[in-house]
């Protein structure tokens, strides 16, 4: 239970994908994370492209990143509506500044692009959003998992374990240097 009593702040909005929501967050769980599931509503029931339900904690605006060890942004159609609230962009951009783990798999790249914080960086994502990626000035890999600095990026959901464990052991490290 390396992570017991650290949270970690997971968005969400409508159609996330469904098992890249559920399976990083039951890893951190598993891990002894507490995953504070976050929306534009708390309280509130968003579905998954599947039809798989998740309830929000917390609204965006409730949220301070200050107290997260790291930030989940699960893939879908969920990411292009999170990258139009402002609170999400802010909220990206202070777990970036701060460099806590941020990871991202799929189409959340989308969120990370309209948070400005990818150029600069190798990532991975669906082929789909490859010339998002490029054109916002990261180099875009083909792998399961690429780890650049603070940014942890997956392509799809046949990569979740490699993807989830490392995002896992990244908030691992991060926290364990926050404690030193």
């Amino acid at each position: 239970m390396e992570l017991a009593g650290l949270k970690v702040l997971a968005f969400v909005d409508e159609e996330f994908e469904d098992l890249e929501m559920w399976y990083p967050v039951y890893r951190l769980r598993e891990a002894g994370a507490i995953v504070d599931i976050v929306g534009p509503k708390a309280k509130t029931v968003y579905h998954g492209k599947y039809g798989v339900p998740i309830t929000t904690d917390y609204a965006f605006d409730e949220v301070k990143s200050s107290d997260y060890v790291g930030l989940y942004v699960p893939g879908g159609w969920a990411p292009d509506k999170l990258r139009r609230y402002a609170d999400v962009l802010r909220l990206t951009q202070e777990f970036h500044a701060d460099v806590k783990p941020i990871a991202q798999i799929c189409h959340a790249g989308w969120v990370l692009i309209s948070a400005k914080i990818v150029q600069g960086y190798t990532m991975t994502s669906t082929p789909g959003i490859r010339d998002d990626i490029e054109n916002a000035g990261a180099i875009w890999l083909d792998e399961e998992v690429v780890v650049d600095r603070n940014i942890i990026s997956g392509r799809r959901p046949p990569d979740l374990p490699a993807f989830s464990k490392r995002f896992v052991d990244e908030v691992i490290s991060f926290s364990k240097q926050q404690a030193k």
